[in-house]
């Protein structure tokens, strides 16, 4: 949690500095990664379903709204990037649904940009929840929703059957990340 309240750490600039053009930041949560494009004069927008991450990444200058990526959104087919960060490759417990989505939303030539899980750690879909808790009070957790992990070998396919070109993988910090391309 304190990392997505923090400035983009090395490895998430270096993702935002692949960002040229207009940029919409899936799953914005709290905001880090579209307030620094806002920052840095790019065009952006966060989604993210949580009135609160809504709330969070405009109160650090960003814009933002409370969409579901699933629904229908501004721009639609004319945002030159993408960003599915922080394990939002995740949303909706379905990687291939959500890069097929995230296809629609490109110009031709645009790219997402995603993070991956490590190279062995493979395609799951299930259910997770939330775990959240206040100073010496039990832990407690959200719904369960449905959710994904999609590891670096898993994603050429996954990117081939969503009509998507992997231009890049590469690791920074530890973690891993994907450049897939429109064509």
């Amino acid at each position: 949690m304190r990392r997505w309240h923090d400035n983009p750490e090395p490895a998430a600039r270096d993702i935002v500095d692949r960002c040229g053009g207009p940029t919409i930041d899936v799953g914005c949560g709290p905001g880090r990664l579209t307030a620094d494009l806002a920052a840095r004069g790019v065009i952006c927008l966060g989604i993210d379903t949580a009135a609160a991450a809504v709330a969070l990444t405009r109160g650090r200058g960003g814009p933002a709204l409370r969409r579901d990526v699933f629904a229908p959104l501004p721009g639609q087919g004319r945002w030159s990037h993408v960003l599915l960060m922080d394990g939002n490759i995740g949303i909706g417990g379905d990687p291939h649904a959500l890069l097929c989505r995230c296809a629609t939303l490109l110009r031709p030539g645009g790219t997402v940009l995603v993070e991956l899980e490590a190279p062995d750690a493979g395609l799951w879909r299930g259910h997770a929840h939330l775990a959240y808790g206040h100073d010496d009070r039990p832990p407690r957790n959200s719904p369960a929703f449905p959710w994904a992990r999609l590891g670096v070998a898993a994603i050429h396919r996954i990117a081939a059957t969503a009509g998507l070109t992997v231009r890049a993988v590469f690791a920074r910090e530890q973690r891993w990340f994907a450049e897939l391309q429109r064509p």
